[in-house]
């Protein structure tokens, strides 16, 4: 069971930042914290019970369709960071993640954002959600 955040069902996992991930000045590239949502989301998925893998096999993916993303602090190079990630609307085709990415030495917060997926058929159609994916996703959405 995932724990609860803010009155919704969040999940953390934390990474610490590549060399590769940083600019000349050692400060994290930007593009790289939409990669860390992805591990985010990717991560919060498989904690409840369906690792997005499986997702696949039943011929069911989820593509970005809007992405949201406020700086607050830089993150760099050595430093471990902690994303939270919140699973905040469900709907028939789409699902809506938040995300909370912190120092997670010191707690300061470096990013907010937030993404918007749909649900795609392997030939990029837009589908439904399955029945049973979506009443598990409905149950963790705060």
């Amino acid at each position: 069971m995932l724990p609860q955040l803010n009155g919704g069902t969040a999940h953390s996992v934390e990474l610490r930042v590549r060399y590769a991930e940083t600019d000349r000045m050692q400060v994290v590239y930007h593009a790289n914290y939409l990669v860390w949502c992805e591990i985010g989301r990717v991560e919060f998925i498989r904690a409840l019970g369906t690792p997005y893998a499986e997702l696949e096999r039943q011929n069911v993916a989820l593509a970005v369709v809007e992405a949201s993303i406020r700086f607050h602090a830089p993150a760099r190079y050595d430093d471990v960071v902690r994303v939270t990630t919140t699973l905040t609307e469900v709907r028939s085709r789409t699902v809506t993640f938040t995300y909370v990415i912190t120092n997670a030495e010191s707690g300061e917060k470096l990013v907010s954002a937030s993404t918007k997926l749909a649900s795609v058929t392997s030939d990029s159609r837009l589908a439904a959600l399955p029945e049973n994916l979506r009443t598990v996703l409905e149950n963790a959405a705060s």
